[in-house]
């Protein structure tokens, strides 16, 4: 079928009114009359040579015809609509799709990202959160934010900035804690990582009691949890600087510990859009700005 040749008026009521199993509900959101959709769809079958709907006294039923033409349909007609909504006051629209770090998303990126639409308004942002799994390819993304060592098979990864765990715990919490030694005492919430909490009594010069606390898969849950007084957590202080200068935690000792940095990644096959170009210059800049003050 030769696509200037396509009847885009009989195909787009056969869609409607497939949705809507009705031709009456089709005529409505198509802005015509029930007699005209009707028609249309008869043209088509015509056209096809096939039996898209049954008509039933109580409605329509498609048929296993219009099953199979459906999809295909109603995918096109999205991705035109969508395509078209992308176009505003003579510009085009474009979307970049990010997924992120849940603690870094909430933490770091969502009280800056204002920032970066108001340079860029024509850039629609389209974020996801993980817990630092992520397939780019299978998931679309233009850019993941990963913490880790940068080493992703196939993957070009940028440094943002390193974000140090420390001990971190409600006011009630803090005041009993004298020595590094006595946050053992606590219940120690954890994440998936077996070392971290080692590695900060190291740091600490203190000895590691037996590490048995709660284990998250996500710091925004472990602190969380640690706000309900339950524990404490060990997480990066920058990502959770609102909730430490409002007072809700304290960071009981100037304790550090790095397990590795934010990256910037993307899939080395993938070349750079525009709004890839722009967001990477962005994201550059801002962690410029954190590096100078941590």
């Amino acid at each position: 079928m030769v696509r200037p040749h396509l009847p885009l008026n009989a195909l787009r009521a056969f869609e409607a009114a497939a949705r809507h199993l009705s031709f009456t509900r089709a005529a409505i959101e198509l802005c015509v009359t029930q007699a005209a959709v009707s028609h249309q769809v008869k043209l088509l079958e015509q056209r096809l040579g096939v039996t898209l709907f049954r008509r039933l006294p109580r409605g329509l039923m498609i048929t296993e015809e219009g099953l199979a033409l459906l999809p295909t349909l109603k995918d096109s007609f999205d991705r035109m609509a969508d395509m078209l909504e992308r176009f505003e006051g003579g510009h085009m629209r474009e979307v970049l799709t990010l997924g992120a770090v849940g603690t870094f998303a909430v933490g770091w990126l969502l009280p800056r990202l204002g920032g970066f639409r108001a340079r860029h308004p024509f850039i629609d942002v389209r974020l996801s959160t993980n817990n630092n799994r992520v397939d780019i390819a299978a998931e679309g993304l233009d850019y993941a934010i990963r913490f880790g060592n940068g080493a992703w098979h196939d993957t070009e990864a940028e440094p943002l900035f390193e974000a140090p765990l420390s001990a971190l715990c409600v006011p009630a919490i803090a005041a009993r804690q004298r020595h590094p030694e006595d946050v053992g005492r606590e219940t120690l919430l954890r994440s998936y990582r077996a070392d971290e909490w080692p590695g900060w009594f190291e740091a600490a010069g203190a000895p590691a009691p037996a590490i048995t606390g709660p284990v998250f898969d996500s710091s925004v849950l472990m602190v969380e949890t640690a706000l309900q007084g339950t524990g404490v957590a060990l997480a990066p202080p920058l990502m959770f600087s609102r909730h430490l200068a409002s007072g809700a935690l304290e960071q009981p000792f100037p304790v550090y510990v790095s397990k590795g940095s934010y990256w910037l990644t993307r899939l080395k096959s993938r070349t750079p859009t525009p709004a890839m170009t722009a967001f990477s210059d962005w994201m550059a800049e801002m962690a410029a700005e954190t590096r100078a003050l941590v």
